[in-house]
């Protein structure tokens, strides 16, 4: 398979070394010599200087043989001639891109974006989905993260063990059996910077941050087995009106009640615009989040949650920092670069989005698109949430799970049958079109690959 990235930001490379990862034969281009240098020099990717929308640099990167292009560079204009000029000049069978402006957003729906006028196959909005994936955690305060899976039938959750967790030293398949209520399959721990798929015998340890999947109906029981019984937020402060931030703020306001919503935002233009959109509805502050004297008239303190999601890392983990110090019960920061992300849990923030990561998720589902709905990208390093459906070509047909000898980096968590999840046991038998929930490490992903039967097909 052969992919062209046009884009070595953050996002572009994290995309290329990860298919890189996998035997793809990926070119990156950008315009700036020294982000195509490290890309070249530093992963397993041919980097190329250029405008990733000039035909001639398109056809230098291959795009003639190319399966797919992946256009992610700061400009939305570039990324959709790129996809025209990959489609109509070289016939590239499959294009994605990511559009941030939300003009360009709402002719989604419109056929702009069929063949016969703007060929792009898949738009990806990070901004978008990074709002609403906070908005989720929003609703359960004791998941630092949470993902709808199956349609909206389970929910892949991440939770914090704190100290004064009842379970802690519990056999993690004695937490996920004890209620009815409250069923759960532990897909993967991350402790002390390390993560794992758990054994049967290992046992739940204070500070652990644990992934299960529940079925939707019980979430908030299985939050509250792990000791969180904290409410929805009421109050929250954003800081940051960008795009992140304006669509979380009208979320929000559209789709809760009762929240007291203050938006902190440092320009003065855009903090005027965004005045003028909500008017009543939420209070909009100009200014610096950093200056304590703006913190405490935002009542940044007496928050349930503060969300910090400007496009500055260092800004964003200090006003969080600040906002805990004056008291606020919660936050949730926006972090771009990976290498902060062994330095958060010691500052007490209690959430961390990634961008990037939302992208790939949306990138490799699209990659690995034979028989894969839903995908999520648990650690760049360590592995997956997938659902697949099961086909007739499937190695797991035929006999219950536990006689199947699933790898140890396989771990099947939910089966949907006619519209129902059921949270199976080792005698679950599965059957031709069963959806399945299950986590993949990276480490043994070819051979789930081959027992689920989701070989790649080719695009066209």
């Amino acid at each position: 398979m052969r992919v062209v990235v046009c884009g070595a930001g953050q996002v572009g490379t994290t995309i290329a070394r990860h298919l890189a990862t996998e035997g793809i034969n990926v070119t990156v281009i950008d315009i700036d010599h020294e982000q195509v240098r490290r890309v070249d020099e530093s992963y397993d990717v041919r980097g190329l200087v250029g405008h990733a929308s000039h035909p001639a640099t398109l056809q230098e990167a291959g795009a003639r043989e190319a399966d797919m292009l992946i256009a992610v560079t700061h400009s939305d204009e570039v990324n959709m001639v790129a996809c025209q000029v990959a489609y109509s000049l070289f016939n590239v069978k499959r294009r994605i891109a990511r559009l941030r402006h939300a003009g360009y957003l709402a002719q989604d729906k419109s056929g702009l974006y069929a063949a016969e006028h703007l060929p792009i196959d898949i738009i990806i909005s990070p901004e978008i989905e990074i709002a609403d994936s906070i908005a989720r955690r929003l609703r359960t305060p004791g998941a630092f993260d949470r993902v709808p899976m199956a349609g909206g039938l389970v929910e892949l959750l991440g939770i914090h063990s704190g100290t004064d967790c009842a379970v802690i030293g519990r056999p993690f398949f004695e937490i996920a059996e004890e209620d009815e209520d409250a069923r759960m399959a532990v897909l993967a721990v991350m402790r002390d910077g390390r993560c794992f798929v758990p054994d049967a015998d290992d046992r739940l340890a204070a500070g652990d941050d644990v992934y299960v999947l529940a079925l939707s109906q019980q979430v908030d029981a299985v939050v509250r087995a792990f000791g969180h019984k904290k409410q929805a937020a009421r109050k929250v402060v954003i800081v940051g009106g960008g795009n992140v931030g304006l669509h979380l703020a009208r979320k929000i306001l559209r789709e809760f009640s009762g929240i007291d919503v203050k938006l902190i935002e440092r320009d003065q233009v855009r903090a005027s615009e965004a005045a003028r959109e909500f008017g009543d509805s939420a209070i909009v502050l100009n200014g610096d989040a950093l200056d304590r004297e703006l913190l405490a008239e935002a009542q940044a303190g007496s928050a349930d949650t503060i969300v910090a999601v400007t496009n500055d890392d260092e800004a964003n983990i200090f006003v969080s920092v600040l906002a805990k110090q004056a008291g606020c019960k919660r936050a949730i920061t926006l972090v771009n670069k990976s290498n902060y992300e062994s330095l958060i849990p010691t500052l007490g923030i209690d959430a961390v989005v990634s961008p990037s990561a939302v992208t790939i998720s949306t990138v490799l589902r699209h990659v690995r698109h034979g028989t894969i709905f839903a995908l999520y990208t648990l650690r760049e390093d360590f592995g997956e949430v997938v659902e697949a459906e099961i086909s007739e070509g499937s190695r797991l047909l035929r006999r219950p799970l536990g006689q199947l000898g699933l790898p140890a980096g396989m771990k099947i968590g939910a089966v949907v049958r006619d519209g129902v999840a059921i949270m199976p046991d080792d005698t679950t038998q599965l059957e031709v079109g069963d959806h399945v929930v299950a986590l993949v490490t990276y480490s043994h992903l070819r051979f789930a690959e081959a027992l689920l039967g989701t070989r790649r097909r080719p695009f066209g």
